[in-house]
């Protein structure tokens, strides 16, 4: 049982995260040990993407106009630290990786961290396409040539 009923919450919580970790670990031995890359990563992400996580979250609830650069910005650093985690294992032959079970294989090293790439893409395309809707709007239209961009409050000099 992963909590006992005279526990706390809190303690409860943090048994069930630790049982995860150790279970993702089996798929991926670099989470189970201090691996400077997984490491490094995720003080980045800690630091750096979680703050901007919770100002993301304000700018869509409050539609402010920073809203598709923030998640823009977090997208990409969300498909490069993937990149970065998965990468360096692959190079050296995946010595880390759980690549003969099928279950840790298909369902928590492919499916899962897919999402990682799956959800930041489609965010990458809705921000592309308020950014591109955004640019239209604003009177500028693609004419295939290589125009600089004019914001609207310029006015041409006659």
């Amino acid at each position: 049982m992963l909590c006992h009923r005279t526990r706390r919450s809190l303690e409860c919580d943090l048994s069930i995260l630790l049982f995860i970790g150790k279970e993702y670990g089996k798929a991926d031995k670099r989470w189970l040990v201090s691996d400077p890359t997984i490491v490094s990563l995720e003080v980045l992400t800690v630091l750096f993407d979680g703050p901007l996580c919770i100002i993301l979250v304000y700018a869509i609830c409050k539609k402010r106009y920073y809203r598709h650069w923030l998640q823009i910005v977090l997208s990409v650093c969300e498909l490069y630290g993937g990149w970065m985690t998965f990468c360096p294992d692959w190079l050296i032959g995946s010595p880390n990786l759980a690549t003969d079970n099928y279950l840790y294989l298909w369902l928590y090293l492919i499916f899962f961290n897919g999402l990682w790439v799956v959800v930041p893409g489609l965010l990458l395309y809705q921000s592309w396409v308020a950014t591109r809707d955004a640019f239209i709007s604003s009177g500028q239209r693609s004419t295939g040539g290589h125009k600089s961009y004019r914001s609207p409050r310029v006015k041409k000099a006659q």
